[in-house]
């Protein structure tokens, strides 16, 4: 559950309002834990500025030092962009009969709201086990248990969903029954579907993981990867009968050799590359850098394998000239608390995964989460609800990782920059170019922040700055559950416009330098 009172332990930016100058003013005063840096160049003063306050280290950390961080912002473009709703929530297709998914929850439409346009995707193991999708009523003809129960979904429910998409301006992703073959069923989903949701249904995909098939028992017989694409264009063209412009995603498997075969599918429908991923898989440990540790977690080879397995999908969408989506992903596959859980580590993998795979050309990430509570429920879920197990009281809330999620949403629609990052310990950087002319620039902090100084950076911009603001995100630990604060509240990140200036703010200079503290997500914007 989200603690209200860890908010009193992380400093708020602090409203001192100072003239801009690139003289050598008096310093703002501050914290003990701020930084405030403050250029002795001479230059003329601009306008008054409140400096933005973060916090610092936590007090009598042993400060160990940090190699000073520069970035060198191009202005030559990446070649890929960051678009509204790239960042969005994944659930079981179950959820789709939760009542609390509407908008009358306005718990639930404040926080689809806090990550700016999202898609909710809903598929998941239960879709292939204990959905049902019927238009006229039919009992349920199997069942599950308290923890995974069995629910049939009809039109009505569909309808009470779409008013949650309009309510949080939302888009929709639906997953077919496979394991339960039935391609006229799954047709007349994809019917009542498009019709309740009209442009806001995104696609819909055959089947969650269908390469998994023959180990988890959703068919007892085999299952080969010959009869799913039997299947799938079976599904496919009943599907097209009905719903002819919405588009399929498919394979949606976690094994690289369903890729091709999908992409090579003869179907109707305009099609979309989606592959799973959780890079921490090893759940029995054989694999100990794959196991799902805070070492392997905070770590550049967690950043790296992500990174590669996310190239090679991108690689065969892009060679058939195919959108490539990662509609369900997360930390690690295993059921159960593991020492990433819950924490404000995950916070900061999340954003920094996020902007990766957008900057590699991903262009559309759900992190797989659960309506359940947020006592006893999935440790892994983004969201949560409050209440008594399993299904609580419907009001929902965010965990670290949401908040992750929500620095990344929360950034205006850009071009992906070329920069040069030397330095800095574990920390990762991005920029993006405006249709306005301003630049984002994103410092992913991943370094300890009970043990690491603050980090000196040096900041060199594509342009002479005449604005410069700042939002973070931030916590007192890696391992530190529900401190996970923005702007020091639990909230989505202060609105552009509102934002308080970097520290140290060079006025009409390409070149910024301030100190960054550690464990943190801060989101620079320039005007040039």
């Amino acid at each position: 559950m989200l603690v209200a009172a860890a908010i009193a332990a992380v400093v708020a930016a602090a409203a001192v309002v100072i003239p801009l100058t690139l003289g050598a003013p008096e310093p703002a005063p501050s914290s003990p834990a701020s930084s405030a840096p403050v250029s002795t160049q001479s230059a003329e003063a601009g306008p008054p500025v409140t400096y933005y306050d973060q916090p610092g280290p936590p007090e009598g950390s042993p400060l160990e030092q940090v190699e000073a961080l520069k970035v060198d912002v191009s202005k030559d473009l990446v070649g890929t962009s960051l678009t509204k709703g790239i960042a969005g929530i994944s659930l079981e297709a179950t959820d789709l009969a939760d009542a609390d998914l509407s908008s009358s929850n306005a718990s639930m439409v404040k926080l689809l709201q806090e990550i700016d346009q999202p898609v909710l995707r809903f598929g998941g193991n239960a879709v292939d086990r204990r959905f049902f999708w019927t238009s006229t009523g039919e009992p349920l003809p199997y069942s599950g248990d308290k923890t995974h129960p069995a629910r049939a979904v009809g039109p009505a429910d569909l309808s009470r969903i779409n008013t949650l998409l309009e309510a949080g301006d939302a888009k929709i992703a639906l997953t077919v029954d496979l394991g339960h073959y039935n391609p006229d069923r799954a047709a007349d989903m994809a019917k009542h579907a498009a019709e309740i949701f009209g442009d806001r249904l995104l696609s819909i995909t055959v089947g969650n993981e269908p390469n998994g098939y023959v180990f988890n028992g959703v068919r007892t017989n085999g299952y080969s990867l010959e009869q799913y694409i039997t299947e799938l264009k079976a599904y496919a063209q009943a599907i097209h009968a009905v719903a002819p412009n919405v588009p399929i995603a498919g394979p949606g498997a976690y094994d690289q050799k369903w890729w091709q075969p999908f992409i090579d599918a003869e179907i109707p429908q305009k099609k979309i590359l989606s592959f799973h991923n959780y890079p921490l898989y090893s759940c029995d440990g054989s694999d100990p850098k794959g196991s799902p540790t805070m070492a392997n977690l905070m770590s550049q080879l967690m950043h790296d394998r992500a990174a590669d397995y996310q190239q090679a999908a991108l690689a065969a969408g892009k060679a058939a000239g195919l959108e490539t989506w990662l509609p369900e992903t997360g930390i690690a596959a295993c059921p159960g608390s593991n020492e990433t859980s819950r924490t404000h580590a995950s916070a900061l993998w999340t954003a920094d995964y996020a902007l990766n795979a957008a900057q590699l050309g991903i262009t559309k990430i759900g992190f797989h989460s659960s309506t359940f509570t947020c006592k006893g429920g999935p440790p892994m879920s983004a969201i949560c609800s409050a209440g008594d197990y399993p299904l609580g009281n419907g009001v929902m809330s965010g965990r670290a990782n949401f908040f992750g999620i929500s620095m990344v949403a929360e950034l205006n629609d850009g071009k992906f920059l070329k920069l040069k990052h030397s330095g800095g310990g574990l920390a990762f950087t991005y920029a993006l170019q405006h249709e306005d002319g301003s630049t984002t620039v994103v410092l992913v902090n991943e370094n300890n922040p009970e043990t690491a100084a603050q980090t000196d950076v040096t900041l060199k911009l594509p342009g002479k700055a005449v604005t410069g603001t700042m939002t973070q995100l931030s916590g007192p630990s890696y391992a530190a559950e529900d401190e996970t604060v923005i702007d020091g509240a639990k909230s989505e990140p202060t609105p552009l416009a509102d934002r308080a200036t970097v520290p140290g703010f060079a006025y009409r200079s390409e070149t910024q330098t301030f100190k960054l503290t550690a464990g943190t997500v801060t989101v620079l914007n320039f005007t040039y």
